[in-house]
Parts: structure tokens; sequence; C-alpha cells
């Protein structure tokens, strides 16, 4: 097997526009001990350690339905005042290896709008080319994103 240096890497950007102000949307997707909120794949997510600040680290237990059945995440970086967020995956039994992503939230052009935007990196597995890890997480990001749009905006409508 390759190494990871050997290994290819990929990545992309998912983009969502959210019809909710920042403060809310970024109130939800900065609680890396809660990402069940908004994340439906998640089963379960426990801290292994830290209190959800940077440095911290979670094990999530995904749904039966993915290639997985859990995943070791440690949060590398959480900027209240840029709205950014640094994950990496640092263990697991997926494919998803050397994942990190970042996340910018900012206000959109429209009032009262929020675009977020979710980049990251991969290894391509061997076995696999870069258009199906991609198009995988790709998937999985852009559930997220649109979860975290539905949830946002049904709390607006609540207030």
């Amino acid at each position: 097997m390759k190494t990871s240096q050997e290994q290819h890497v990929c990545g992309s950007t998912v983009v969502q526009t959210i019809n909710a102000p920042l403060p809310l949307v970024w109130s939800i997707l900065r609680r890396f001990d809660n990402p069940k909120t908004f994340k439906h794949f998640v089963k379960t997510c426990k801290l292994r350690s830290g209190d959800g600040g940077e440095g911290s680290v979670r094990e999530v237990t995904v749904v039966s339905d993915l290639p997985a059945s859990f995943s070791l995440e440690r949060l590398d970086e959480l900027d209240d005042e840029s709205h950014v967020m640094v994950i990496s995956i640092i263990g697991g039994d997926h494919r998803l290896v050397n994942y990190q992503s970042k996340t910018t939230v900012f206000v959109a052009a429209e009032e009262e709008k929020t675009v977020v935007v979710e980049s990251y990196v991969v290894d391509v597995p061997e076995g696999n080319t870069e258009e199906e890890t991609t198009l995988f997480a790709d998937t999985i990001v852009g559930c997220n994103l649109r979860s975290l749009a539905k949830l946002s905006e049904k709390m607006m409508e609540l207030t």
C-alpha cells in the first residue's frame, strides 16, 4: 500500500447560501461537540478530549448506510471573529484518509442571508479515482450543508 505522501490528493469546495443571519448559522455550525444537530449521517458523538474548543477530539459514530462505522476528528481551528472552522479526520474505519476541511461563513450580499463555504483535501484511496473520491466527499459535505440550511431557516421561522 502506498504511504499518504505517495498517494494522490484531491479536494473540492462546496458552497451553500442560507436564508438566515450569520450569527444563527454560526451558532449551530461551531458546535464541534454536537454535529448531530444538522449532520444526519452522525449517529452519536462523544468528545474524547477537550471541551469543544480548538484541539478537541471527538469520536463520531455514523449511520449504517455509510461504508464506515466511526471517525475520529480533531478541531484544529475555531475562530469566532472570522467565522472559520478547520477540522481534520485523524482516524476511523473509513476511506477518508488525511481529510481536512476548512469552513468559512460570511454575510451574503443580500441582507439576512449567509454563505457557507466548505473546502477540503483528502487522499485518494488505492483502487479509487479522484472523481469517485470527490463525488463521495462532495455528496456528504453537500448533504450536511443543505441540512444546516434547512435547520437554520426553520429556526428563523420560529423567531
